[in-house]
Formats: structure tokens, C-alpha cells, sequence
């Protein structure tokens, strides 16, 4: 596995679940034992674990990773089977024109590498166009600009190029699908384009979120498996990994070869593909984004560039924006990366929508957030918030209140295009979305439709959202993040 006993370690202390060694007795054994190492699918450092609550979040962690694990490949499969049917009625005019086009022998077979082809994500919300009344120079056009950049990164390359080349008028650098060395696959997907215009240069850097119907991206989310690095803190090891470190050697500066990969890490090759852009354009800056699993990476993309002191990168980081992000790393890696994020003079704004289930998890407690977080109600209403209402997404207080929100929302559903227009109407896979959210309310507020109309529509003016060098230029103090 990950440790190597006779090997020099590059964390100080960790924890590592292994589901699929996890029989059922050795669950049960864990809930009434404080011994985490006499359980076979516990590799760990600590020796006891003396909170029976941290060991039932342990519990309930591993049961839903083996859960997960055991319906991968039928997932995976009606995932893609339900993609495929829904580009087969789009392509052909949907049901009706199947029909017709059937009769006639002339049906369009969808091709998943196509431009067209998209996602079950992308389905949910369909818009493709940016906010042409959010310009530069408003306070919300990076975030308008960084939802919409998540939501396209979850579609193939094809259909990047064409909405960011046609669409946006901006130029592509690359689609990239980058390896991963523990599930020793490609599995982290990233978009890199550039906004360059007479008023400004920008790198955006898109990293992709959860795949809904990908047991091992779930599995990610789920896991509370964590590495400590010395002065750091401890983080969440599925989002490590995710964004490329190294097997056995963990982080250091350069990648070590490995005629096994495939394709690169994505951390090394994105870092040094903005090294170069970067000395030969003086001018630009980069902007980091993801939503979901994404905004877990782009969170932590930074903090390696901190690990490995990368100054060129690190001064011309404009900011970090995550939608729908997890906790990546516990109390005292928060304080490091605000730390760091001050020094560097990095805006990191963190943005929740209402009841989205995945910012309050891993549980509050074992890991942290950081960052300015903005938080948007139901009525798309922002508001710059210490921490979101309900830290746990199993929360007593919260069951009520967040089933009648969901019910609201259906609701709302109805009402969106005679109060906003057109452009906000919820599609019919959407609706069906927000009406499972009844039962398992913040899953419709995950998806991306509700941050893109939160950007949109709930535009704060406050001076905070400006970037970095707008609040500089104007005369503006610029407050420290909370330490």
C-alpha cells in the first residue's frame, strides 16, 4: 500500500482506509474498540482512538466507500448508457424525431469525443453563453466567469474548445486528463484558457468536479483517509492524490519517473505549463477554479506552489474560486493556508449555495474550511459568512429546515422564468433533480445551475469581490484573511 516500512516517509503521521479489506465483524469490532490498528483496514500511525463519534464517522465513511465500490461498474454503466440516450433524443429532435428518424433509417448516432455530445451534468443546465452584462472591471466576473468554466470542464474536449473558442471568443490551451498514481489511471480532467483582451491578460485554470455516476470520484469525497505533513497539517489524502502526488515520495519538487504512467500529474505538468506562459506574457495573471471535487483541487493547488516556495506562479495568482467545495485538510492546514494566502496577497473565495450538501463535508471537527466564504440563500441573496448555516449535513437542527427548503425550491421552479427570464428556467432533468431533493435535501443545490444563477443574479457590491489589483489601483485597503 501507500507505506513502505523501511522507506523514508514524507508525511509525519497518517490514517488510510482500505474498504475493500473491511469485512463486516472488523466494522463492528471498530465502534466498541479504541485500537485503530487491530483493524485490518486501518493503516495508521495512532496507535487509539479514544472518540467513539470520530470512530462512527470512520464506520460510516468505509461502509459507503465499500458500498460505492460494490455498484461501480453497473453505475458507471447506466451512467454512461443515460448519457447516451439523452444526446440520442437531442441529436434527433428529441422523442418524436427519434421516431421519425427511425422510420426513415436517417438516426444520428451521438459520439461521445463530439462538440456536441454533453454531459449529464452539462443536461442540467444547458446555457452555454456568458453574462454579457457581467464585463470586467464588475466585481463579479471572475465568479461568473469561474462557474461557467466548472460547468463546461465536466463535458469532453471537444465541447470546451467549441464553448470557449466560439462562445466566450477566448483561447484554448489545453484539455488535459491527468494521471493518477494510486488508482494508477488518468482521472483528474483540467481546462487551461486564456482571456486576453486590451484591459487584461488572465489564465484560467478549471479543474473538474465530481462525475455523478463515478463510484471512485464519490469514493474520493467520501474517504476521511488523511497524511500529516510536518508544519502543515493534516489533508485529505483522495484529493492529494487527485491532483498528483507521487507514490512512495509524495511531493517533492520534481517529478520522479515512472515508465508506468501514462499521462502526466497534474499538479507538475499545469505548474509548469503556467512557469512558461507566464515568462513569456508579463502582463498575465492566473485564476484557479473548480466546483465539487474540482474546488477541492484548486484549493490545494496553491498550497503546493506554498510547499515548494513556486514565486513566479504564486505572485501573479490573482485568486482561487471554488463552488460547492469539501474540507480539504483540518484546523491547522486552514491556518497555513491563510497564512499563505495573506503573504502572497491570493484572494480565495469559497462559495456555497443554501443546503449544498458537499461543503459541509468530511465532518466539522476533523477538517476545516479557510478562505472568505460567500454564501447564497434560496433567494440567490449573498452574504459574506464565517461559516455556512448547519457545519454537518447531519445536523437535528437542520432536517426541518432544509426539507422545506427543498419543497420551496420545486416550487420555485415554476416561478423562475416569469420573475428572471428565459435564461433561468429549470430543464426538465433539473426539475427532476430539485424533486429527489425532497427526499435527500442539498443534492439538487450541488449542481451547478444554482451557482451560475447566484453569480448572476445575486451580485453583491461590496468593494471585496474586486480583484486584487482593481482594489489596489482604486486605493483600497486589502483586509487579511481570518488567521
Amino acid at each position: 500500500m501507500e507505506v513502505t516500512p523501511g522507506r523514508k516517509q514524507f508525511y509525519s503521521n497518517y490514517m488510510l482506509l482500505n474498504p475493500k479489506k473491511a469485512s463486516f465483524f472488523d466494522l463492528i469490532a471498530l465502534l466498541f474498540s479504541k485500537n485503530l490498528k487491530k483493524r485490518k483496514f486501518i493503516e495508521t500511525s495512532i496507535e487509539t482512538e479514544d472518540s467513539f463519534w470520530y470512530r462512527l464517522v470512520i464506520f460510516l465513511s468505509t461502509l459507503l466507500q465499500k458500498f460505492l465500490l460494490s455498484i461501480k461498474t453497473p453505475m458507471a454503466l447506466a451512467g454512461q448508457t443515460f448519457e447516451d440516450m439523452l444526446n440520442l433524443f437531442t441529436n434527433n429532435g428529441g422523442l418524436f424525431g427519434l421516431i421519425k428518424k427511425v422510420m426513415t433509417g436517417k438516426v444520428v448516432i451521438p459520439s461521445r469525443e463530439a462538440a456536441t455530445y454533453v454531459s449529464a451534468v452539462g443536461y442540467t443546465d444547458l446555457r452555454m453563453d456568458l453574462d454579457k452584462q457581467i464585463i470586467y472591471g464588475n466585481s463579479m466576473y471572475y465568479p461568473a466567469l469561474a462557474i461557467m468554466t466548472c460547468k463546461a470542464v465536466y463535458n469532453n474536449a471537444a465541447y470546451n474548445k467549441s464553448i470557449i473558442e466560439n462562445n466566450w471568443g477566448m483561447e484554448v490551451i489545453g484539455f488535459y486528463n491527468y494521471w493518477n498514481d494510486y488508482l494508477r489511471q488518468p482521472d483528474t480532467q483540467v481546462v487551461m484558457f486564456r482571456n486576453k483582451t486590451s484591459e487584461h491578460d488572465t489564465i484560467v485554470v478549471s479543474f473538474r468536479g465530481t462525475q455523478p455516476f463515478s463510484a471512485d470520484d464519490w469514493c474520493s469525497d467520501a474517504d476521511l483517509s488523511w497524511y500529516e505533513f510536518p508544519n502543515i497539517g493534516k489533508i485529505h489524502s483522495g484529493f492529494l492524490k487527485a491532483l498528483g502526488m507521487q507514490k512512495l515520495v509524495g511531493w517533492p519538487k520534481f517529478v520522479v519517473p515512472d515508465l508506468t504512467r501514462k499521462a502526466p500529474l497534474a499538479y507538475y505538468d499545469i505548474r509548469d505549463k503556467l512557469k512558461d506562459l507566464l515568462k513569456n506574457n508579463p502582463q498575465a495573471k492566473v485564476i484557479v477554479t473548480g466546483h465539487s471535487l474540482g474546488g477541492a483541487l484548486a484549493a490545494l493547488f496553491p498550497a503546493i506552489l506554498f510547499y515548494h516556495d513556486e514565486q513566479l506562479v504564486l505572485e501573479r495568482m490573482e485568486g482561487v474560486y471554488t463552488f460547492g467545495q469539501p474540507r480539504v485538510g483540518d484546523e491547522a492546514f486552514a491556518g497555513y493556508m491563510e497564512k499563505n494566502l495573506n503573504k502572497n496577497g491570493i484572494q480565495f473565495y469559497r462559495y456555497v449555495y443554501c443546503n449544498d450538501i458537499v461543503p459541509r463535508v468530511p465532518f466539522d471537527g476533523m477538517f476545516k474550511h479557510f478562505g472568505t466564504c460567500v454564501y447564497y440563500n434560496s433567494k440567490y441573496q449573498a452574504k459574506i459568512v464565517e461559516e455556512v448555516p448547519y457545519l454537518n449535513y447531519f445536523s437535528l437542527f437542520g432536517f426541518f429546515p432544509m426539507h422545506m427548503n427543498a419543497i420551496y425550491e420545486v416550487i420555485r421552479s415554476f416561478t423562475m422564468k416569469v420573475k428572471y427570464g428565459a435564461d433561468y428556467t429549470d430543464g426538465w432533468l433539473m426539475f427532476g433533480v430539485r424533486l429527489f431533493g425532497m427526499l435527500i435535501p442539498g443534492v439538487a443545490n450541488h449542481c451547478p445551475q444554482d451557482y451560475v444563477n447566484s453569480t448572476r443574479l445575486g451580485k453583491p457590491d461590496d468593494v471585496l469581490f474586486l480583484p486584487l489589483h482593481t482594489k489596489k489601483a482604486l486605493g483600497f485597503e486589502v483586509p487579511l484573511l481570518a488567521a
